[in-house]
């Protein structure tokens, strides 16, 4: 199928196939009517390439498709490790917004003046990033928070950009292996459609706070709902800095082991047990408190998964904390769906070369979420396409593997997650026996029962009328119908035997003139026929029975 082009976006087509063209595979964009499409603007064939250019050309394309080259580079089932390298250190930055704008945007959102909503609003940012930027500011109760303001015309962008993902998605489907390029882009439409709704950013750390209140280290940012809507956020200021700006004597007087313990703890229960976790815990977004505790912020992307998900990717999780290359490699496959080319063997002895290359390292150096998106890899790799719930819990565990070291260097997630497997299976046990579970399944039993009379009865008259039928489908039926040949025949021998010796038994009754070594005669005979039969009826079984098999 070629590219088909709209005319609202011919320019913007123009950008972004050049990009595709510079990095792409160029026969592969070819046989998409691309280089015919862009002949005078294309990136010259003698033209090199770096790596490092990519974040740049993908910086210049703007906000989305720096979004877009942050997803891209947890996927190395797409871009090489080079490239993967050159996108995890595209930073999201901008150039701040005039804070008169910014001023017009809160007042006409929150339907008040910024002087009678707020004692005090910095007019110099904190941070301005490609969606949006942040502000210090203080409520009338003195209560101290930050103001997240959505970027002018930035929506209206990314919708008009999606589309045209959308469209090279459908195009490029099938073309890549078991890569979904369809899936791929209807994710990042998902997160980015969630990160510009700063409604439902509000609803995450609402949310994320409940579910890890019980975590007393942990930290989420509270929303204020009446100071929130779509394209501005209010919630409580954090007072610390990154972890990645953490000094060493910080470090010292922290306790840096319990921290991270409880962070991977949280996230091992939110992934797992709560299926709805913060999808982006890298460096930047993961503050050292000044109380001495973690706080997460920027919640606008998570992740959803749903209990049947849940359950194998608990499986994968464990069986590689655990060393179990063949369990590891069975739960990531139940998670997919074979392409016609898939090479079983294959993508077994590649996750046993993952998991002992992974174990053959120092404790403190393994990676969890390099493990699993190398398992990913090879599922891809060998015709297994996966759904992107596994890609983004690797990306997840990495990001959580980052954070760890760099407060903890000697942090071990394998004896974290070996610590805390049994709590987690205990409380997964428990939400599959939830009110609302039990319910379902009763209402299945139920309807099996409500269906049975039904359906047995449907049973019996296809029964009584000769039109129930079996169908068999065997791997070689003609090599079926052999043995069962075989079988018969050597079932008929035996019973001609068994025969011929009762009737010898009989016979030995009868009173005759002729006789064998004192035997009548004819008992005799039957008895030597019958003894001849049995011997090689008894080498027939044990030469089948020891010739090699094909």
């Amino acid at each position: 199928m070629a590219l088909s082009l709209k005319p609202s976006h011919i320019a913007r087509y123009g950008e972004i196939g050049r990009v595709l063209w510079k990095y792409g595979d160029r026969d592969l964009l070819r046989s998409i009517g691309l280089e015919e499409v862009f002949r005078d603007s294309l990136f010259a064939e003698d033209e090199a390439v770096d790596p490092a250019g990519l974040a740049d050309d993908l910086r210049a394309l703007g906000p989305t498709f720096v979004k877009f080259g942050q997803l891209l580079s947890t996927r190395d089932d797409l871009l090489p490790p080079a490239y993967l390298r050159a996108l995890e250190s595209l930073q999201d930055e901008a150039e701040p917004i005039p804070f008169e704008e910014v001023e017009a945007i809160v007042e006409r959102e929150i339907g008040a003046r910024i002087g009678k909503a707020f004692s005090r609003f910095d007019p110099q940012p904190l941070g301005a990033a490609s969606l949006g930027q942040v502000h210090r500011a203080a409520l009338r109760d003195g209560r101290e928070v930050v103001v997240k303001v959505q970027r002018p015309g930035v929506r209206e962008a990314a919708l008009a950009d999606l589309e045209i993902l959308e469209e090279i998605g459908e195009t490029l489907d099938g073309r890549l292996g078991s890569v979904d390029t369809v899936g791929t882009v209807a994710e990042f439409r998902r997160t980015l459609a969630n990160e510009l709704d700063y409604r439902r950013e509000a609803y995450n750390l609402a949310r994320l706070g409940d579910d890890l209140e019980r975590f007393d280290r942990l930290l989420i940012p509270r929303p204020v709902p009446d100071y929130s809507t779509d394209q501005v956020l209010t919630m409580d200021l954090v007072r610390g800095r990154k972890v990645t700006e953490v000094g060493p004597l910080v470090r010292l007087e922290t306790d840096g082991a319990a921290l991270v313990d409880q962070l991977y703890e949280a996230y091992l229960r939110q992934i797992l047990v709560e299926g709805f976790f913060h999808a982006d815990p890298h460096p930047g977004n993961v503050f050292l408190t000044q109380d001495g505790r973690l706080a997460l912020i920027d919640l606008g992307m998570v992740a959803h998964v749903d209990e049947a998900l849940r359950h194998d990717l608990l499986r994968v999780v464990l069986a590689i904390a655990d060393d179990r290359a063949r369990d590891a490699a069975d739960a990531a496959a139940s998670l997919g769906t074979p392409e016609e080319d898939f090479d079983a063997p294959g993508y077994r002895a590649a996750v046993a070369t993952i998991l002992a290359d992974h174990f053959g390292i120092p404790p403190a150096e393994r990676s969890v979420g390099s493990a699993v998106l190398a398992v990913t890899h090879a599922c891809a790799g060998h015709g297994l396409r996966l759904p992107t719930q596994l890609s983004t819990l690797g990306r997840t565990l990495l990001h959580l593997d980052s954070v760890a070291r760099t407060l903890d260097p000697d942090f071990d997630p394998v004896a974290c997650i070996r610590r805390h497997a049994g709590e987690i299976l205990r409380l997964h046990a428990r939400n599959r026996l939830s009110e609302g579970n039990v319910a379902s399944a009763l209402l299945e039993v139920n309807e099996l029962v409500r269906a049975l009379p039904g359906r047995v009865n449907r049973l019996l008259d296809m029964a009584a009328e000769n039109r129930l039928e079996f169908r068999v489908r065997t791997i070689d039926e003609q090599r079926l119908l052999n043995g069962l040949e075989k079988i018969a025949n050597r079932i008929a021998a035996g019973a001609v035997i068994g025969s011929l010796i009762l009737g010898a038994a009989l016979l030995m009754r009868v009173e005759t003139d002729a006789r064998v070594l004192g035997y009548p005669a004819f008992a005799f005979v039957l008895f030597l026929v019958a003894a001849i039969g049995g011997v090689a009826l008894v080498v027939s079984v044990a030469r089948d029975q020891w010739r090699p098999r094909d």
